[in-house]
């Protein structure tokens, strides 16, 4: 006996008709009627008597028919005590230090908001040692920049975000306000992270595709010490727009550079689903949906939603 063919034989008795039944039901009435007839050969009688001008219950049908909405009634309140339910448990996430300056506190919010019992673990650094974190099992999922040393992930292309130059509006050589492309900035002073971090590798790979050598002052993998030193004048630097949102109100030079390769992909990564918790898949797909709801209002800046 199946909840489906209580909800049928319910519906039929109050309906009185199969075809109305059928109708509320969105079945067509041959379905509904097959599954009244197996429900009574199941129970061994009949607990509808069919005229012609509907249907009506039997005796049988009528001791049946109370214990029936009884039924569905338990059934549905379980249903809604099951979706009310809290979730519980922890996951642990990483994010880079730039992605994060965007998304941790939106997300944050969002976790405190729908699952208030799931305790999260953020990791905040370079997307390198996050991949590490990963494959050792260590993080459950992440926000990352390459998945080439990927072991068993599940891998989603999330954000692409455009690079800005950042520097003090009075530095020597800074262009004029709009766009600027790679070729025009390489005579400026820089401040960059190492060549650990997977930032560096695309504006390298973006002044030699130019063939530009820049002007390279100091490597710097803190992004706080790092952008402190572009306020003092030292040099100029090149991030994310992601980089930009504790910039507001600041006196600082931003220009989108507009080369059309240089651009960060953020891929959001997990560990397969056969190794994550109910609350490390619940966190995944509201840490997507909070990325995308960011992108769609305009709140992190430079980025749009991969195409895929």
């Amino acid at each position: 006996m199946e909840l489906r063919q209580l909800r049928y034989f319910v519906k039929v008795a109050e309906c009185g008709s199969m075809g109305r039944a059928a109708a509320d039901l969105g079945v067509v009435t041959s379905a509904l009627s097959q599954q009244i007839s197996r429900l009574e050969s199941e129970l061994s009688t009949r607990l509808l008597t069919r005229t012609s001008t509907g249907v009506t219950p039997t005796d049988a049908g009528l001791a049946f028919l109370r214990q029936a909405q009884l039924a569905l009634r338990h059934a549905d309140g379980a249903a809604q005590a099951a979706k009310q339910s809290r979730l519980t448990g922890q996951v642990s996430i990483g994010l880079p230090a730039t992605t994060a300056t965007v998304l941790a506190r939106p997300f944050m919010n969002a976790m405190r908001e729908r699952y208030p019992d799931v305790r999260v673990r953020l990791v905040a650094t370079l997307s390198g040692y996050l991949t590490s974190m990963l494959n050792a099992r260590q993080l459950d999922l992440a926000i990352v920049f390459g998945a080439e040393s990927a072991r068993r992930w599940s891998v989603l292309p999330l954000v692409d975000e455009r690079l800005f130059l950042i520097a003090c509006p009075d530095l020597p050589g800074l262009p004029p306000e709009g766009p600027v492309r790679m070729r025009d900035i390489g005579n400026l002073p820089y401040l960059l992270p190492g060549s650990s971090h997977g930032l560096r590798a695309l504006v390298d790979a973006g002044f030699d595709r130019v063939r530009v050598e820049p002007d390279l002052v100091a490597e710097i993998d803190g992004l706080d010490v790092l952008m402190d030193l572009v306020r003092d004048g030292l040099g100029a630097t090149i991030q994310p727009g992601a980089a930009t949102v504790r910039l507001q109100g600041e006196p600082l030079a931003v220009r989108l550079i507009s080369d059309r390769n240089l651009r960060r992909r953020n891929l959001l990564v997990s560990l397969s689903d056969d190794e994550l918790s109910p609350a490390a898949l619940a966190a995944r797909v509201l840490l997507a949906r909070t990325a995308h709801e960011l992108v769609r209002s305009g709140g992190w800046r430079g980025a749009t939603l991969h195409k895929a």
